[in-house]
């Protein structure tokens, strides 16, 4: 039997914490995360409560390809925003259904390449010197969301939101400080409990949907079948398919952030062939019943951080949450009401927490700044990264900052020499 790692977890992979603790941890991890799962479809015309439907499913089908072992939440992909929205407005959900099941094909065909390749190779192109970096990358280009969400309402810079937002922030720093016990576990929620209070109370929260809201909805699904019949779009699988190579950077960055706050090598055990494979299959299934694409969330990573709790079950229970929201509408309307301000707030611990896993592996594996050849793999990673110097090849086809540096941190470790000339004696 493998070693238990020296993870300092409240409950580790497979503890399944106590019923009410239980409810309380997975709820904080869907509240943690809808904004954003329904924020995609909104913004490209889809169905939120297919959304979220499609994110519980296939958090779902995660676990379960990879056996329980992986804590990961599946939630709404950022990365086809701009060609689900062009396609939705043209043709319809049914090409972007085929585009969002290529995706997903391209996991799979991934997948399979690494089932016969094997992983050696991750060692070689994923040292310290460039995990650490790229982490940090991942939590820091997240920052200006998260500062945009806590300062602005309608493009409008609002002093009110930017007093809710930092009283949210010190409310989760002091419940992260202060308390223990059960309420120990759930600062996440409860910043954002409170947030939201501070937002009823600054009158920035709008309850009309709730009133409106029936108390059962069920989800707008849709198909990649037309109701004309099927017919097939190339462009749209042509235009999303190869943007899978950003969100593989992706999945790798935050299966390297996962391994490091647990402890456990999910490379390894149950290894990249099968999260690959859980991912490919989430989206996969999305694209089946009319969600957008689905990936691996850092909101989700971040309270993991926070509360040390890596439990499948917790991740598990907020999957099943999702799902069973998706179809009480009242529900699903009072977690969308909560407005930018909290989650902006909230942001800045979470994607700071993930920046400092990162600054963390660079102090656990002694990384030495005095050598040049890690100052010049991680100050371009660095500064790429969080000021998102994007590649983009056309108005459907726009590879982000995270995945330029990721890409760079790489080629940048493979080429230069181990030690630089000016450093040698």
């Amino acid at each position: 039997m493998a070693a238990k790692p020296d993870n300092h977890a409240i409950y580790d992979l497979h503890d399944k914490p106590p019923f009410l603790t239980w409810l309380g941890l997975a709820l904080q991890h869907l509240f943690s995360m809808f904004g954003a799962t329904v924020l995609v479809p909104l913004l490209v015309g889809l169905n939120p409560g297919v959304a979220l439907f499609t994110s519980g499913i296939g958090t779902l089908l995660h676990l379960l390809i990879t056996r329980g072992k992986v804590p990961a939440y599946m939630g709404s992909s950022f990365a086809f925003i701009i060609p689900m929205a062009s396609l939705m407005k043209t043709v319809g959900y049914p090409a972007v259904a085929q585009g969002i099941i290529a995706v997903g094909l391209v996991y799979l065909v991934v997948a399979l390449i690494i089932t016969v390749t094997g992983t050696g190779w991750l060692d070689t192109i994923f040292p310290p010197e460039v995990v650490g970096p790229i982490i940090m990358v991942i939590g820091l280009s997240l920052a200006g969301s998260a500062a945009t969400s806590a300062t602005m309402i309608n493009g409008k810079y609002d002093w009110k939101v930017f007093v809710v937002a930092l009283l949210t922030l010190l409310a989760t720093v002091a419940f992260n400080m202060f308390l223990r016990g059960f309420l120990g576990l759930l600062p996440v929620l409860l910043g954002i409990v409170f947030g939201y209070l501070m937002a009823l109370f600054f009158g920035l929260v709008d309850l009309s949907p709730v009133a409106t809201a029936h108390w059962f909805q069920l989800p707008n699904y849709e198909t990649f079948i037309g109701k004309t019949g099927f017919h097939f779009y190339p462009a749209a699988v042509l235009s999303m398919a190869p943007l899978a190579l950003v969100t593989l950077s992706e999945h790798l960055g935050h299966l390297m952030v996962l391994s490091k706050i647990t402890g456990h090598d999910f490379f390894v055990n149950p290894g990249l062939k099968r999260t690959l494979t859980g991912d490919g299959t989430a989206s996969v299934v999305a694209g089946l019943v009319g969600g957008p694409a689905v990936t691996s969330y850092g909101e989700n990573i971040g309270v993991m951080q926070l509360s040390r709790v890596y439990s499948v079950w917790v991740i598990g229970g907020a999957a099943f949450f999702a799902v069973i929201f998706s179809f009480v509408g009242k529900l699903s309307a009072l977690i969308s009401t909560i407005p930018g301000a909290v989650t902006g707030g909230v942001g800045f611990m979470l994607y700071g927490v993930i920046a400092a896993a990162g600054l963390q592996v660079l102090v656990d594996n002694k990384v030495d700044y005095s050598k040049k050849r890690n100052l010049m793999i991680a100050a371009p990673v660095l500064v790429i990264g969080i000021g998102n110097f994007h590649l983009q090849l056309s108005t459907q086809m726009d590879f982000s900052g995270v995945a330029i540096a990721t890409l760079l941190g790489i080629l940048l470790n493979l080429l230069l020499p181990k030690v630089a000339a000016s450093d040698r004696h």
